[in-house]
């Protein structure tokens, strides 16, 4: 089929019941009210999280300032995978992104398990983020006990997804901007003392302190390697400004504006801060667990600088948090509408909202929260454990999809996006090449070994409901035709998406 052709079927495509239409047709029924100024900080704050104002302690100190190459490089294979996301979302804006295209482009089952799968990831997320959220209060007050904190943060971030769109994208970006600005504010402080000496880290902070302790590689090319996994693990849900597609404004502008940030937003928020954290404080003094934005504040002398960054973290938590309450809604619902879970969750308040989908979820976190207060033990951080490798799932399926996706579209049997990932699909490769790779060093390490434990026994669960499900309703699971839900869209200039 041409891409004319598909154009000339588009307009009795849009009159199908149940049609998902590009965003220039149709929005599933969801309110379009996310602007590009929330869709951007959305963006931002996805790709900034406790990963680094907590993880990066440790890295450092497995890695030293190599840790700043592993992070660039890190950083080019998320902006291949953002491109590709990039590439579908222009193809067909859809709320469901990941499953949807898996559904299309890999066949019913990968969809099926992809939006189950991205669906439980932030609900464990969303457990483990609030019970920290809760943790982090206690620094101010220990009287509060930690269910209580973790109760009322539960409540409110329910009820503020349940408002309006709006509301969940207006917390989004305060939250965003309280990350943003404490990193951008440690960079200048940091400036400050490389350049003018004031404080009491002006005698010793100085730019060799990147090779002068054993040189860029410390402990060898293997360990920073090593930290790899730790470092993808920062970037996990900065993917989720594909599961707004079916609430932004304009998703033709506002979406490639707020991927094509992604490269300068790495070079600032991980790469920049970093380098000048390491010149300031040298790589031998940080400790796994301690905030290295903590380990900079002390040592140029502010005491301020723990409770600064505690407070940053809370929000980082809370935004996380407020992200899979909004994100595991609109799975249910995807899964919903599509046969792949209970109707139950399909329905739609006067708002636009998944109301129940999202009601669930946030019973099943606070289920969550009494479990991690009453059983602390292993058995739950396996659980945790599974979280990190889910993420990924979602990165290996928006990989292979834009590949089937651009084969089909060079083949004329698809229209072109207005946003095609730049070197694909040799840059698509390289990112699945690149996640692999971090995999097999997660088999290796034994802290991290646990998490491919989890991912048979979840695979398992998911062949079994798939093949339960298919048996009581075969129509679910068929291939649909697709190509009746698109139409041609203009091409993107370079100029407007930068």
């Amino acid at each position: 089929m041409t891409s004319e052709q598909v154009a000339a079927r588009t307009a009795d495509a849009v009159a199908e019941p149940g049609h998902k239409g590009s965003g220039k047709t149709a929005s599933e029924g969801y309110e379009r009210g996310l602007g590009n100024r929330q869709i951007q900080m959305i963006a931002i704050g996805g790709a900034i999280g406790t990963g680094l104002f907590l993880g990066a302690g440790k890295a450092i100190s497995k890695a030293g300032p190599s840790l700043i190459l592993a992070y660039a490089i890190a950083g080019l294979v998320i902006f291949f995978i953002m491109r590709a996301l990039g590439e579908l979302l222009m193809y067909r804006p859809v709320s469901g992104s990941f499953s949807d295209y898996a559904r299309e482009f890999l066949g019913p089952f990968w969809g099926y398990v992809t939006g189950w799968t991205y669906w439980l990831f932030w609900v464990v997320t969303g457990i483990v983020e609030v019970t920290a959220a809760a943790s982090y209060v206690q620094y101010w007050n220990k009287s509060i006990p930690q269910w209580v904190a973790a109760l009322v943060f539960t409540v409110v971030l329910y009820f503020a997804n349940l408002i309006s769109v709006k509301l969940f994208g207006e917390l989004e970006f305060w939250f965003s901007m309280v990350k943003v600005t404490a990193i951008i504010g440690m960079i200048l402080i940091g400036i400050g003392v490389l350049t003018i000496g004031f404080s009491d880290a002006g005698d010793t902070a100085t730019v060799t302190n990147l090779w002068n302790d054993g040189g860029f590689f410390p402990h060898g090319i293997g360990n920073t390697l090593m930290t790899l996994q730790i470092v993808m693990f920062a970037f996990l849900a900065v993917e989720l400004v594909g599961v707004t597609a079916g609430e932004a404004k304009d998703p033709e502008k506002t979406l490639p504006k707020a991927i094509n940030t992604v490269p300068w937003r790495i070079a600032v928020f991980y790469i920049g801060a970093l380098i000048i954290i390491l010149a300031v404080v040298p790589w031998g003094e940080f400790m796994p667990g301690v905030s290295p934005f903590v380990a900079a504040f002390q040592k140029i002398g502010l005491p301020a600088g723990a409770g600064i960054v505690n407070f940053v973290v809370l929000t980082a938590a809370l935004s996380s948090c407020n992200s899979g309450m909004y994100s595991t809604g609109r799975m249910l619902r995807d899964l919903s509408l599509n046969g792949q879970g209970p109707k139950f969750f399909g329905q739609l308040t006067k708002r636009g909202l998944p109301l129940r989908g999202t009601t669930f979820s946030a019973a099943l976190m606070l289920v969550g929260v009494v479990i991690n207060y009453e059983w602390p033990g292993k058995a739950f951080d396996y659980v945790v454990s599974f979280a990190t490798i889910s993420g990924m799932w979602a990165w290996i399926v928006i990989l292979v999809a834009q590949l089937r996706y651009r084969r089909k579209a060079d083949r004329g049997e698809l229209p072109q996006s207005a946003f095609r990932a730049p070197g694909a699909p040799w840059t698509s490769l390289f990112a699945l090449a690149f996640i692999l790779m971090v995999i097999v060093m997660m088999g290796i390490d034994k802290d991290a070994r646990i998490s491919l434990y989890c991912a048979p026994v979840w695979a398992l669960i998911m062949w079994v409901s798939y093949r339960v499900l298919k048996s009581r309703n075969p129509q679910a699971f068929e291939r649909k035709d697709y190509s009746r839900a698109v139409e041609p869209a203009e091409p993107v200039e370079a100029g407007q998406a930068a």
